[in-house]
């Protein structure tokens, strides 16, 4: 009986939600944010009616103004009547929101337009848990019916990287003038993005940074697309449609060459194998800190009596035994 009314609520739920219901969509989100099953039941159950939208991930250093060109990228979508999901990912805090009430206050007007949902999330320290749930995020967005996803990073390094891996079109916003950027440049970020940015470009270094970056292009090897490299100012909107055009042209060009669905499969295997890396790991640890072996094992390490990656030897080792059993 117990088990009937909680599915009866999850399908009214799931129904809500793709009625475009905002309520709904953020309690489901909860629920997975949460690792809550039923959560990751409403998925199972909507995950047939997603791969409608259009992702598009935005990375870059922080201070480059990424919030403000979501901002003003939004509002521009929706004097298109197109529906837009924003979701920002803040690795600083757990427990504030400071994503959205902090440097992202140029999305506030937003958050009473029904035909806008924005969302934050917290790293709370774990990449695993942090790609997990916004992946799962991003995919009831797209149940709900939102023609555009929005999915911002914070920081430009490997983590970024592998969260940002998930979109069907890749943005690299810059700020001239900054260490960052320089850096950005550096660390092959720049064989990421379809799409380049660089925003604040009322600042004298504007030029020099556009030359840089076209000369580390140039270097690179040559694809049937070109990276763009658009000039903004977003805090006045200015440069917002050009890139909301090379975002159509980009999108354009990889449904013609048939290459969205080669990414959207190589980002779903992805997706696959990072869902499997952090549950088996969450499996592994909340079993081996009750192990006594495994404990001795540890303590011999500390000790330096045996090094790290023969004690982890020995524990896939032992697990494997178990498992043969």
């Amino acid at each position: 009986m117990i088990a009937r009314v909680v599915s009866e609520q999850r399908s009214s739920l799931a129904q809500r939600l793709m009625n475009g219901d905002k309520r709904a969509l953020a309690r489901a989100i909860s629920l997975v944010e949460d690792n809550d099953r039923e959560g990751w039941r409403l998925v199972r159950e909507l995950y047939p009616h997603t791969g409608r939208a259009a992702v598009v991930g935005f990375t870059g250093p922080p201070g480059s103004g990424k919030s403000t060109l979501l901002g003003a990228l939004t509002k521009l979508e929706r004097g298109r009547d197109r529906t837009v999901g924003v979701l920002s990912i803040d690795p600083s805090s757990p427990f504030t929101q400071g994503a959205l009430l902090g440097d992202r206050i140029r999305l506030a007007e937003h958050f009473l337009d029904p035909g806008v949902f924005i969302r934050s999330m917290a790293s709370r320290g774990a990449l695993g848990g942090l790609s997990e749930a916004a992946l799962q995020a991003a995919l009831l967005m797209d149940a709900a019916g939102r023609d555009l996803i929005l999915l911002e990073t914070v920081g430009v390094g490997q983590a970024e990287v592998d969260i940002i891996d998930h979109a069907d079109t890749v943005v690299l916003v810059l700020m001239p003038g900054s260490g960052d950027s320089i850096q950005a440049l550096k660390a092959g970020v720049m064989e990421i993005p379809d799409v380049i940015v660089v925003n604040k470009s009322d600042h004298p270094l504007t030029d020099t940074m556009v030359r840089e970056i076209k000369g580390v292009l140039a270097l690179g090897p040559r694809g049937s697309w070109e990276v763009p490299v658009i000039r903004t100012e977003a805090v006045r909107g200015e440069g917002t449609e050009d890139v909301a055009a090379a975002l159509s042209e980009h999108r354009a060009h990889i449904e013609q060459e048939g290459t969205l669905s080669e990414r959207r499969r190589r980002n779903l295997m992805n997706e696959v194998l990072s869902l499997a890396a952090f549950r088996m790991r969450r499996e592994l640890q909340a079993s081996i800190y009750e192990d006594a072996e495994v404990r001795e094992l540890l303590d011999r390490v500390v000790a330096r009596e045996i090094d790290p990656a023969t004690a982890a030897a020995r524990i896939l080792e032992g697990r494997s035994a178990i498992q043969k059993r």
